[in-house]
């Protein structure tokens, strides 16, 4: 049986929360939009939803939720349907250089047309500090994107620090917290934010469901149109069953975390601990400030992420790694080399992140299986010695 250590990648839905979506692929499957009762009856669950997941996050109305696809076409919809209304004629981005390509891209996109785009960097302890985005800030900047917590490394960022510079700057702030939701404290109101996006899947929830946090008075150009449900901001009918279950899985992740955070800080830190006194040349990405209570971030030196994946996931273990081997691509992780990793380093990355079924045991024999493959590796490595042992 697989031994899954890849809960920031995904999770598995959570049991309880298949248990509150069955009833509506089959029972109470009505068109939320629908006047008639099992329409009606549908609209009464999808609002329910939405106001648990509007509670959840800290947000004063549940009109502030708009419910999306998933955390990418939040992200969008942050740029796209925020900046149409706000700079139709362009202005000043700024986003980190650590970003979720699904607002790195959007960005790079908006700067060949019509706007200019600065990068702020995090620092080598991971994170991304306001007053170097304040030094990036200009007259005609319109909107700053932050991410709250990293998803490789798991630094966890002052965003409240952020947004109070930015709106100094009469710009607005967007966060991308779908690493965060339900694993650390957040409070979309007391970070300040103006747009903030969520993502089911990696709360134990469904996939192909997500939310967007809209601030109230914030102009809004929709993304998506049509029919104009989702009052207008994101048209298309309701995915009711995922925004139910996407409630649930909130709903558990915040009355579990006091108990269960812990826990996986303790499998996490045995994950680093165990990986580096067994072997040489190895470290944690980053080890300072707040970080996410289960990624466990390695650097392993004189050897490939690739290698060291396919050979733990021949053994039954599921990791992920830096470097970007499914796009086909020989780079390393952009987000290593933006905290001032090497190249030749950051080649060796891995991500373990635990989540609600991992055990000490997993750990342990994760650990046990991942010294050999290394130690095989590096002593099939021309370079390893010279490079890392001199």
């Amino acid at each position: 049986m697989t031994k899954y250590l890849d809960y920031a990648a995904t999770t598995p839905v959570d049991e309880r929360v298949i248990e509150v979506m069955l009833p509506y692929f089959n029972q109470e499957f009505g068109n939320p939009n629908s006047l008639y009762k099992i329409g009606r009856d549908a609209f009464h669950a999808l609002e329910a939803a939405r106001e648990t997941v509007a509670t959840g996050i800290g947000a004063e109305r549940p009109g502030e939720v708009i419910f999306t696809s998933g955390g990418t076409e939040a992200d969008n919809e942050s740029f796209f349907s925020v900046l149409r209304a706000k700079a139709p004629n362009g202005g000043h981005l700024i986003v980190s250089a650590y970003e979720h390509h699904a607002v790195l891209r959007v960005a790079e996109w908006l700067a060949k047309h019509g706007f200019e785009l600065s990068i702020v960097k995090p620092r080598k302890d991971g994170h991304v500090y306001a007053e170097d985005v304040a030094k990036l800030l200009r007259e005609d900047t319109k909107l700053v994107s932050v991410m709250h917590s990293n998803n490789e490394i798991g630094a966890v960022n002052d965003i409240a620090a952020i947004a109070e510079v930015v709106h100094g700057a009469d710009a607005l702030m967007h966060t991308d917290a779908v690493q965060s939701l339900g694993k650390v404290e957040l409070n979309v109101a007391r970070l300040g934010v103006d747009m903030a996006s969520f993502s089911s899947h990696k709360i134990y929830g469904p996939k192909g469901v997500g939310a967007l946090y809209l601030k109230r008075g914030i102009g809004f150009d929709a993304l998506i149109k049509g029919g104009g449900q989702e009052t207008r901001r994101r048209s298309g009918t309701q995915n009711v069953a995922g925004a139910i279950g996407f409630a649930k899985a909130l709903e558990l992740m915040l009355a579990e975390r006091e108990t269960e955070a812990p826990r996986l800080i303790a499998l996490r830190d045995r994950a680093l601990e165990g990986v580096t006194t067994r072997l040489e040349n190895t470290l944690a990405t980053i080890h300072e400030g707040e970080r996410l209570p289960n990624i466990a971030p390695l650097l392993i030196k004189g050897v490939e992420g690739e290698s060291m994946l396919l050979q733990l996931d021949n053994l039954g273990f599921s990791v992920s790694t830096g470097s970007a081997c499914s796009s086909g691509s020989l780079e390393p992780s952009h987000v290593l080399l933006s905290v001032g990793v090497a190249q030749e380093i950051a080649h060796g990355s891995l991500r373990i992140s635990v989540g609600r079924w991992t055990t000490q045991a997993d750990i342990d024999e994760f650990v046990d299986v991942l010294v050999p493959i290394v130690e095989r590796l590096r002593a099939m490595s021309p370079v390893y010695e010279k490079m890392f042992c001199s």
